[in-house]
């Protein structure tokens, strides 16, 4: 079918919360073929049996044979830790990739109180179910970076790419977003990053990417005579005047119940979405979806290099 060809949506869900860990909200997930056959999605969630009581979500896994019908797999796969303050009370949009040794990498975007920038972190796993999380802060920007997507270069190196946010008066918690726009970064080693200078991709001045992005994945060329394609999400602001309660990222206070306060947050943008006339639905990946609150619209990109 190739990148650019129409996608067509598969018939239900590939997973739904069914547990006490995943029961309030799951989202932004991550897939990855397994060596031995199968599949493995890694998955941010939240439920009544979150480690601590203002735990905003952390990463569990399913396993499936073909991708298409997922089974939940015991336990939490990485967490939130308290005593650090980028990372204390969330971790969300894994990504997974392979590296020396036969182990695993994961990379994901770590959040701590309202105040801090989100930053993005990573764990090692020898067999993708018991992972340890590793010291240290992966990639770091101006402002948030946040949604990271890893590949692996031919020479041996890596890049990640991920939304970078930079704020104004307030921070975080409460500036005025300046700019916001896909970065990239590369590393010799998966640990060490070093940002790349501008944005990879910035919002179209049009209603379906008037929000910002999130989770950009870039797909190499199969053939000599393919671009480079980044599939991207991209979320419509609200009207001006429009009432959507604040979205406990930006408010700490609300962490014990985040899944009530996020999904109010993104439900009254949602209503709004609805009232558009041109509204641009969701196009989700094969094997991938795990379904959404609000499903942005995917859109795409292309390029003749990895960072252009």
């Amino acid at each position: 079918m190739g990148i650019r060809g129409r996608w067509v949506k598969e018939e239900g869900w590939r997973l739904v919360g069914s547990r006490l860990l995943d029961r309030a909200k799951l989202q932004a997930p991550g897939i990855i073929r397994v060596p031995g056959g199968g599949f493995r999605l890694f998955y941010t969630a939240v439920g009544p049996a979150k480690p601590f009581p203002t735990c905003q979500g952390y990463i569990l896994s399913a396993f499936s044979e073909d991708g298409i019908s997922f089974e939940p797999e015991p336990g939490i796969r990485v967490a939130p830790q308290p005593g650090l303050a980028h990372m204390a009370l969330r971790v969300i949009a894994p990504a997974v990739t392979p590296c020396e040794g036969g182990r695993w990498r994961m990379y994901f975007e770590a959040r701590g109180a309202a105040t801090e920038p989100m930053v993005i972190c990573s764990a090692i796993s020898d067999d993708m179910l018991d992972w340890q999380h590793e010291p240290g802060i992966r990639l770091q920007g101006p402002g948030s970076v946040r949604a990271p997507r890893y590949l692996s270069l031919a020479d041996g190196r890596g890049r990640l790419y991920c939304c970078g946010i930079e704020y104004g008066t307030g921070g975080p918690a409460g500036g005025e977003v300046l700019s916001e726009g896909i970065l990239s970064a590369h590393s010799e080693d998966g640990l060490h990053f070093e940002l790349e200078l501008g944005y990879r991709l910035q919002p179209l001045a049009i209603e379906c990417e008037s929000g910002g992005f999130s989770a950009a994945e870039v797909v190499p060329p199969t053939g000599t005579d393919d671009d480079w394609a980044m599939v991207y999400s991209a979320w419509q602001d609200v009207s001006p005047g429009a009432v959507v309660p604040v979205h406990p990222s930006r408010d700490s206070a609300l962490s014990e119940d985040f899944a009530a306060a996020s999904i109010a947050s993104d439900m009254a943008k949602r209503a709004w979405m609805q009232c558009m006339p041109r509204i641009c639905r969701c196009s989700r990946w094969v094997g991938a979806c795990i379904g959404c609150i609000m499903p942005p619209a995917t859109r795409m990109a292309t390029g003749e290099s990895p960072v252009q």
